[in-house]
């Protein structure tokens, strides 16, 4: 989330979006603020009155998972305010906890009125995004039901039925009517002098059909780091993580370079927060990573996928969880409104009223190319890693159907590669650089037709060699393992023919659907180098010119070289800077024995990383370091976001590889 004004307050699923004084004002568009829980908004209004006028920001909303600030109520230099209000703020159990100490300032005990103007809206996050889309909602009922402690909002629509509880420690003296739907919960406290008066505010929103949070600590962070009783973990210190990691020279681990440690610690807290609930294949309660704040908080195959490979050497759970989440959620059947086919694994999962009644395609959603072959690549990477074949045993079925729909679904056995077609009322491109205009030629013209994305190729080889490891040492069944060897081979070979491109030592982006090169000069094959499906001299090759000008900023290297006609420094996909992007060609230029050129781009991401207090943006504009002494935001970065949270991880990975040893997953 990139904003200057809000702060951000999220755990296990549910996040708070509040302005500097801790308000919520009901905004819409890039940055809505309100309590979200379940792709809706439960809190559209939070406003703190004193004495009827809303208090000056003496200090703001701090950062961090409790928000801090200091408000006073009118008054001057000759009259200070009567009072000071100290209000904090924070997310614990899926609810949001506010506490205000008011703070008589004088010698003489003094009555203040304090009102907080509340409603829900119940808004699906797809009615607030700034494309300014309207959406049918016959049937809607909003009820509003005063408590003995506070007050519920509901919404039913048919079956559907959501609510929010807030309730109040002491109770409200009244529950106002304001001529609107929204409610205002009164007090008349009178502080003793130079005391406080404090009142202690949860708001629970209860989603229609939610699961119930997962709870109690399961180890993910350091102990220093873990939730206490009073709220959510905090960024956990260095010591902590420091033992809990691989220790190698150079990596950071060992205080050599803080900068990379601080984003380490950063990444796993941001982890720990984004951390959602899912279900496994019998039913069990699973923490997977959601997306990203505020768009993106749900499962979302591709980035669960390459999240849990990032963390996989430090939290192998996490895979654990998103395999077992991805496996239950499999497509089974054939239904072209949600792109699924048998096999295929889940690009999307939404919650919310409109993907409930259809209104949109994303309840649950497979317009991804990658999210299958990626699905392989963890499930081999972690039997690896763990050295324990029950997860991959449990799994087997699910994975050969995932192999099964590459080849008869996905386009390997009629094309030769994975190919998509664009969704018309869903995704348009649907491997990672899915905007609407990310697959293009060299001056910006579109892919058209058929779409055989460069990065999909790389997984799927990377997925069948990683499988037929499985089929030979876990399910025992060679000749399975020597087919998938055996198509891997031929996979690599073709790729090589198709998508090489000589004179500019890189790969094509795409192939489209006459299999003409799409030639814009893209990162992607950095993906390439660490998939393996490049490897010897033509990586090398790729993975030296990446680190040319026209793409590397300073910050990371580019989606889409400058100087093209298809560059733009601030467009998603062609010219901007992801993290994510940068951490998988550091694993590939280690995996090839470029170790100085892995630390050049891990420093670029660290360096970043280091310009936001540890945290890494989704992405960041694609403009030159020099000239520049911070990286230039991009308007539309989720923030925290999972795999930008889990690349320092990678990058820690990268860096502690030694020429010829193949990277951690």
């Amino acid at each position: 989330m990139n904003s200057t004004h809000h702060r951000l307050l999220v755990h296990n699923g549910t996040f708070a979006t509040i302005g500097p004084s801790g308000d919520i004002t009901g905004a819409r568009g890039d940055t809505p603020d309100g309590l979200f829980a379940g792709d809706a908004r439960h809190l559209s209004r939070w406003q703190l009155t004193i004495d009827g006028t809303t208090p000056t920001v003496l200090v703001p909303a701090s950062e961090g998972p409790r928000s801090e600030s200091v408000l006073i109520p009118a008054g001057s230099r000759a009259e200070p305010p009567a009072h000071t209000v100290f209000r904090e703020q924070t997310i614990a159990d899926g609810a949001l906890v506010e506490t205000l100490r008011i703070t008589g300032n004088r010698h003489h005990a003094g009555a203040a009125l304090v009102a907080i103007t509340v409603d829900a809206d119940f808004a699906d996050q797809f009615e607030l995004r700034s494309d300014h889309r309207w959406y049918e909602k016959p049937h809607a009922v909003r009820s509003r039901h005063v408590l003995p402690d506070g007050i519920e909002f509901g919404y039913r629509r048919q079956e559907w039925h959501s609510r929010t509880l807030i309730t109040a420690s002491p109770p409200p003296d009244a529950v106002e009517e304001t001529g609107s739907g929204a409610r205002r919960l009164v007090w008349r406290i009178s502080p003793e002098p130079q005391a406080a008066a404090e009142l202690t505010l949860r708001v629970v929103p209860l989603p229609h059909g939610a699961p119930e949070p997962a709870s109690g600590d399961d180890g993910f962070l350091p102990h220093a780091g873990r939730a206490g009783a009073d709220g959510p973990a905090a960024v956990p210190p260095r010591d902590a993580l420091a033992a809990d990691m691989l220790t190698a020279p150079g990596a950071g681990t060992n205080g050599s370079w803080p900068e990379l440690d601080a984003a380490c610690r950063r990444g796993l807290a941001d982890l720990a927060a984004l951390r959602t609930t899912a279900t496994g294949p019998d039913g069990e309660v699973l923490r997977v990573p959601a997306a990203g704040v505020p768009w993106f908080v749900t499962l979302l195959g591709r980035n669960a996928l390459l999240t849990s490979l990032f963390a996989l050497p430090y939290r192998p759970a996490l895979a654990a969880d998103t395999l077992l989440a991805l496996a239950a959620a499999q497509a089974t059947a054939d239904e072209p409104a949600r792109i699924a086919q048998p096999g295929k694994i889940v690009h999307e999962m939404r919650q919310g009223e409109l993907a409930h009644f259809g209104q949109v395609p994303y309840g649950r959603y497979y317009g991804s190319v990658d999210s299958t072959p990626l699905f392989l690549v963890l499930l081999g990477a972690h039997a690896e890693h763990a050295a324990d074949d029950k997860l991959a045993r449990r799994l087997e079925r699910h994975a050969r159907a995932a192999v099964s729909w590459m080849f008869e679904h996905g386009g390997l056995r009629d094309h030769g590669y994975l190919v998509y077609h664009p969704d018309q009322g869903g995704v348009a491109n649907q491997s990672w650089k899915d905007s609407a205009d990310a697959i293009c030629h060299a001056d910006g013209t579109p892919a058209q037709g058929r779409v055989s994305a460069a990065v999909a190729q790389g997984y799927a080889y990377d997925a069948l060699r990683r499988t037929a490891g499985l089929a030979r040492t876990v399910w025992d069944d060679p000749a399975y393992a020597d087919g998938l060897d055996a198509a891997a081979t031929a996979l690599r070979e073709r790729f090589r023919e198709d998508f090489w491109m000589d004179e500019h030592d890189l790969t094509a982006l795409a192939l489209d659907g006459d299999g003409s090169r799409v030639d814009a000069l893209a990162s992607d094959a950095g993906h390439l180098l660490w998939s393996g499906i490049l490897d010897g001299d033509l990586a090398v090759r790729a993975g030296r010119r990446l680190l040319r000008g026209d793409f590397f900023s300073g910050w990371g290297v580019r989606t889409l070289a400058a100087g093209q006609g298809a560059y733009h420094p601030l467009a998603y996909h062609r010219g901007a800077v992801w993290p994510h992007d940068n951490a998988v060609l550091a694993l590939g230029l280690a995996r090839h024995g470029l170790t100085e050129e892995a630390r050049t781009v891990a420093e670029a991401v660290v360096a970043t990383a280091a310009a936001g207090n540890g945290r890494l943006p989704e992405v960041i504009a694609g403009y030159a370091r020099e000239g520049h002494a911070r990286p230039v935001p991009h308007p539309h970065a989720c923030a925290p976001q999972s795999w930008a949270a889990a690349a320092p991880f990678a990058l820690l990975t990268a860096v502690a590889t030694r020429a010829g040893v193949a990277a951690a997953a």
